[in-house]
């Protein structure tokens, strides 16, 4: 099959998404790597890594969004890394995730309470595909005392409007729709 990699931009101006033509991650799961020893062993990850500037990669179903420290122009670094796919893409295997020894495992999102469980469900329904949309995510870290926090991922993890807007923006859904006395934090 040939390989085709679809370069979009993100709302992050340090972040790309490359949309391949097959899965980069086992269906259901994701993953970000802020350096190569956190991918002992997956070799795409870890070439990704040796392309200078680059500071995060993030895999989704078919997306790999890259994250670099906005020193070097994205023409040269989106060469490098469509190379990089290129190349490793076809040995890649998506299911990576469970031969990694050094990977923290991502957040549990099993609920913890029916509170966090409706907060889930409506991130899900409302915010996740958006953040999806753009090369991100977010995880639930905890909710206490009306004060939630939330772990950004992706291209969402450095993006400018990540902890202003559109943490405003979350926290105003669930005002809504949860807990009027709300207060969502990042960590």
């Amino acid at each position: 099959m040939q390989i085709i990699i679809n370069v979009q931009n993100t709302p992050n101006p340090n972040a790309l998404k490359f949309i391949v033509n097959r899965d980069v991650i086992k269906s259901g799961e994701k993953a970000s790597f802020g350096g190569p020893d956190e991918a002992e062993g997956i070799v795409i990850i870890q070439k990704l890594f040796e392309i200078p500037n680059v500071t995060q990669v993030h895999f989704f179903e078919n997306v790999i969004s890259v994250t670099q420290d906005g020193q070097q122009d994205w023409d040269v670094v989106s060469e490098e890394i469509k190379k990089v796919i290129l190349e490793h893409i076809v040995a890649h295997d998506p299911n990576f995730i469970e031969k990694l020894s050094t990977f923290v495992p991502k957040v549990d999102r099993e609920p913890k309470s029916p509170e966090f469980a409706k907060i889930d469900e409506i991130l899900d329904r409302t915010v996740r595909p958006y953040l999806q949309g753009d090369g991100g995510d977010l995880e639930l870290i905890s909710y206490e005392n009306h004060i939630l926090k939330v772990l950004y991922q992706g291209a969402c993890g450095s993006c400018p409007s990540s902890t202003a807007g559109t943490l405003q923006a979350i926290q105003g859904i669930l005002r809504d729709e949860f807990d009027s006395e709300i207060e969502v934090i990042t960590t």
